[in-house]
């Protein structure tokens, strides 16, 4: 049996963070069945799964740095990208929500992860999730995890600072629970569906994946519920199903009748804003709170979340347009994604068209390659540095796609496994998904190039799988520190030429070491180079690796493109 934890640690950390997207994935149809608030769109387990899996994703990447060293990352490394995973994964309206409450228990947890430091965490994550929504409502998530602050906190006042941490989490759990279950009584949309609270049922999760982390068993959770079922009581408390007709009972704690109709007016969570936009932005503190005033006047459902110059903007508006512009005034909007709602049938549902019979959804490292893909006809995913894509953010691409075949082009070794789930994923929702194993974006554009959707699926896949096979990719990089490599021991700031993921050339800087590359990889033979710029290398470095190329290879053609703000300064291709 593993030890338990004396208090929130890095490794404590990486478990809760483990459970709690296991939790979320049990409950996540559950959680989707009941969402009627702020609006019916069946999809905040969902949208909750996803946060904590790009948070999750976050701290295993600091592990996976200190895989060599013979100790564990330190508490605040791990806390601070947990924090940041979910800020720039965060979806929906109770995900950007988590994503702060997360935010608000770092800001304590990087100084200790006691007994009182969690209290006092969970009372600052209670505050700054309802400092971030425009309008707090009483009845959601923002009053469980009040709920769960309080109880936290009684606990640690009533031990007189010796509380231990088992009593806390538990605290915090039971307080979160019994908020959860007068949920319909505070808002009338919940007490008519018969359902309580989604997002406040899935941070109950949450903390019930953190007392399992701390104490080594999980809270009993109830069986599924329904109409005319009864869930057993849950960690000792009153819990009384929903009974026959649909009428909530006082401590109903239950996922209620799935597919329960939505309200009748706006402000209860019905028919409101047709668009529900979000975006990560880049502004500082003063615009922000600009671009709160106006995005307020705009719409409704507005959170805004983050600080230190990184933030994530929810809002449901009329004019979506009006929504982003706001966000490019105020400072650097990305990941911008639009989701229109319509109400029919009692649901708000997502407008779709027609599916296309086939389309490509593609990672690119770069803006600038974004839009060369794009008006190849693909729907695109943007890796920024430091920040890949989650398996959820590439099965959001592929439903945007809307097509009943899609092929999917990682262009990242490291994607592998996270394309895969994306793609099996998606396989479930009966979308046929082929997934091309490509390594690099150079590989990518090979791929996408002859890719014509009006041949075989099959045959698609393999000319596009040809394509990408018999392209050879390098990129070049600055070594960060003196390490030993492939070519030879590099010093901090030298010029590395990696070709097919591997250091094969270390130079001084960036143009001889790219024509070492070139000629390196010309001597087995090509017809097409390929060469991406990064946003700050000029024009001429191309003309003059065109050059460069045109004298020394003959009847090889070069092609050039601007990858915009990506990692490395060039990535090459040569087919």
């Amino acid at each position: 049996m593993p030890q338990l934890p004396d208090d929130l640690n890095a490794v404590a950390v990486r478990t809760w963070c483990s459970l709690a997207l296991e939790a979320l994935g049990r409950e996540r149809a559950e959680i989707d069945a009941i969402n009627v608030y702020p609006i019916a769109d069946g999809d905040t387990g969902t949208n909750l799964y996803l946060t904590v899996e790009s948070a999750a994703a976050a701290v295993e990447a600091v592990f996976a740095a200190h895989e060599t060293g013979a100790t564990a990352p330190a508490t605040a490394d791990a806390v601070r990208a947990m924090a940041h995973g979910a800020l720039i994964g965060a979806r929906g309206n109770s995900g950007t929500i988590l994503a702060q409450l997360l935010r608000g228990m770092a800001g304590v947890l990087v100084d200790g992860g006691d007994a009182a430091h969690l209290s006092l965490a969970l009372a600052r994550a209670a505050d700054a999730a309802r400092r971030a929504v425009a309008h707090p409502v009483e009845g959601t998530v923002l009053t469980v995890a009040t709920a769960a602050a309080e109880s936290a906190a009684e606990v640690e006042a009533s031990a007189d600072g010796s509380a231990d941490l088992c009593a806390v989490v538990h605290a915090a759990h039971t307080g979160a629970l019994t908020a959860l279950a007068k949920t319909p009584e505070q808002l009338a949309v919940l007490g008519r569906a018969g359902v309580v609270d989604a997002g406040g049922r899935g941070l109950v999760a949450v903390l019930g994946a953190l007392v399992e982390t701390v104490t080594g068993q999980a809270p009993v959770r109830s069986p599924r519920t329904g109409p005319g079922r009864t869930p057993a009581p849950v960690d000792g408390g009153s819990v009384v199903g929903l009974p026959v007709g649909g009428t909530p009972v006082e401590g109903d704690v239950t996922s209620g009748p799935a597919g329960a109709g939505p309200p009748d007016c706006p402000e209860d969570g019905g028919t409101g804003p047709a668009f529900e936009v979000i975006y990560l932005l880049e502004a500082g503190d003063e615009q922000v709170a600009r671009l709160r005033t106006r995005l307020d006047a705009l719409g409704d459902s507005l959170v805004v979340v983050g600080g230190d110059g990184l933030w994530h903007v929810h809002v449901h508006v009329d004019d979506a347009g009006a929504a982003v512009e706001a966000g490019v005034e105020a400072g650097r909007p990305y990941r911008i994604r639009i989701t229109h709602f319509a109400t029919e049938s009692g649901h708000d549902l997502r407008v779709q068209a027609e599916p296309a019979q086939r389309a490509v959804v593609v990672v690119v490292p770069g803006d600038g390659l974004a839009g060369l893909c794009t008006e190849a006809g693909a729907t695109t995913v943007i890796a920024r540095p430091g920040e890949p894509p989650a398996s959820g953010e590439l099965v959001d691409a592929i439903r945007r796609a809307h097509a009943r075949e899609v092929v999917l082009l990682p262009n990242d070794a490291a994607l592998r496994h996270t394309a895969a789930a994306a793609a099996e994923q998606a396989r479930s929702e009966g979308v046929r998904v082929a997934l091309v194993p490509t390594r690099a974006a150079v590989q990518g554009i090979a791929a996408l190039a002859v890719h014509e959707p009006d041949r075989g699926f099959d045959e698609d896949v393999v000319a596009m799988t040809a394509a990408a096979g018999a392209t050879r990719y390098a990129e070049l990089a600055v070594a960060e520190r003196q390490s030993w490599t492939m070519a030879g021991i590099c010093q901090a700031g030298d010029i590395l030429g990696l070709i097919d993921g591997d250091v094969a050339v270390i130079g001084a800087d960036v143009p001889a070491t790219a024509r070492t590359v070139l000629d390196r990889m010309l001597a087995a033979g090509g017809e097409l180079v390929t060469l991406v710029l990064g946003e700050d290398v000029p024009d001429a470095l191309a003309d003059a690796l065109e050059e460069h190329v045109r004298e020394g290879h003959l009847a090889v053609d070069t092609v050039v493109y601007r990858g915009g703000h990506q990692r490395a300064p060039l990535l090459i291709g040569v087919e």
